[in-house]
């Protein structure tokens, strides 16, 4: 495909480029020589499963194969270990090797979802990081200075406020970006609270005799309140391993303005549809309804979007309850509160959250509104309990 044509499909939801110009040049270069770019995304394996606002970055992915070029899906089972600051006011707890091998297993069966796993290279930064000498480290650190890492905005924060900033958040970057150079990329792509990480890789590239990468910064994707960025620990996130009737209702449950912006990100609809959509020609139910069908079968199969769309429908129209409801069995050990019980089955966020959700009236057990957040569940049988008008889980404990 034409380079210019390449890059204004590419453009489509990005944050930022630095530089479109160096990019237009790599596009046309690798046209005119038939030698595919490579493509580098980065992944620490920080928890085993991913939601949305992950996969926005992996459509992207899709997009550079679709044009021809070579995916690098970097797993950093290294970086995981050290753990990420970006974004952090106090020093990350790194995960232990195990942790981060069992969540790397997950992670790569699940962005096969989407991108084609025939033309995707999947890599450990761990293959070269671990052949690394102790003076090979001090050799990588003495290409960048502290000053450039303070300014790095989670640091300089940190620093003025006197937090403490341990040695080995500043190897985080460092070890990021000599990724860059062992992988040769002419590509990185990352979330904009990455973009400090991806211009040190930039910066080594240069250093080392390579010719830099061109960046490509993509939006973080709010979450279910439209607010957050979408966060398992914010209870407002849509993962894609959940079944495909949670992620059906969690997608309708969006505001119409977010979903615009689910449509630019997540959705394989043509821009013209996108833009019919917003300049109203479509109901917005309608169209949501469109978008959430999608997520699923992505994830699902047609037949399982299908059946969640209909029961979206049963449960809304009819205020059925669906066919199929997620168990949730809990420990008896914990106590069987409800309060309690409705965090640890994931249908409220905190406590004060799930007490909130009960004297509003907008929990029932077996059918039947509870207001008393003390209630004791059963430990003896499961209960249905409903939260709002289309969130169930079957409780039980052990």
């Amino acid at each position: 495909m034409d380079p210019k044509k390449q890059l204004e499909i590419i453009k489509r939801g990005t944050s930022g480029i630095i530089t479109e110009g160096e990019l237009l040049k790599k596009l046309a270069t690798s046209a005119a020589k038939g030698r595919p770019l490579r493509i580098k995304a980065g992944f620490d394996p920080t928890a085993p499963d991913l939601h949305l606002g992950h996969t926005v970055l992996i459509h992207k992915l899709r997009h550079f194969q679709e044009l021809g070029h070579h995916v690098l899906l970097l797993i950093g089972d290294f970086t995981g270990m050290i753990g990420d600051p970006t974004g952090k006011s106090e020093t990350r707890k790194p995960l232990t090797r195990e942790d981060v091998k069992a969540n790397a297993k997950t992670y790569t069966a699940q962005v096969f979802k989407i991108l084609d796993e025939k033309k995707t290279e999947v890599v450990f930064n761990s293959e070269w990081i671990e052949r690394l000498t102790a003076v090979d480290m001090v050799n990588l650190a003495s290409r960048y200075t502290v000053a450039r890492m303070l300014e790095r905005d989670d640091f300089h924060k940190r620093y003025a406020e006197g937090r403490p900033i341990a040695i080995h958040e500043f190897i985080y970057p460092l070890i990021q970006g000599y990724d860059s150079v062992v992988l040769k990329s002419d590509v990185e792509l990352g979330g904009t609270d990455q973009l400090f990480n991806l211009l040190v890789g930039r910066e080594l590239q240069r250093e080392m005799g390579q010719e830099p990468q061109a960046v490509i910064t993509m939006p973080l994707l709010e979450g279910t309140d439209g607010v957050q960025k979408m966060s398992k620990s914010l209870g407002n996130y849509i993962g894609i391993a959940e079944p495909a009737s949670e992620i059906f209702g969690k997608v309708m449950s969006i505001s119409d303005e977010l979903m615009m912006k689910y449509y630019d990100l997540l959705s394989n609809a043509s821009s013209e549809k996108i833009e019919e959509i917003k300049a109203g020609r479509t109901h917005p139910r309608d169209a949501k309804a469109a978008l959430a069908s999608e997520i699923a079968e992505r994830y699902w199969g047609i037949e399982a979007a299908e059946k969640a769309r209909e029961d979206f429908s049963n449960l809304f129209k009819k205020r059925e309850v669906p066919d199929v409801v997620e168990e949730a069995i809990l420990s008896s050990a914990d106590g069987t509160g409800l309060a309690k019980a409705l965090v640890s089955a994931g249908l409220a966020s905190s406590t004060s959250e799930a007490r909130r959700l009960v004297e509003q009236g907008g929990v029932k057990v077996d059918g039947a509104k509870v207001t008393d957040w003390k209630m004791e569940l059963p430990a003896n049988k499961a209960v249905l309990v409903q939260v709002g008008k289309r969130f169930f889980k079957r409780i039980s404990f052990s």
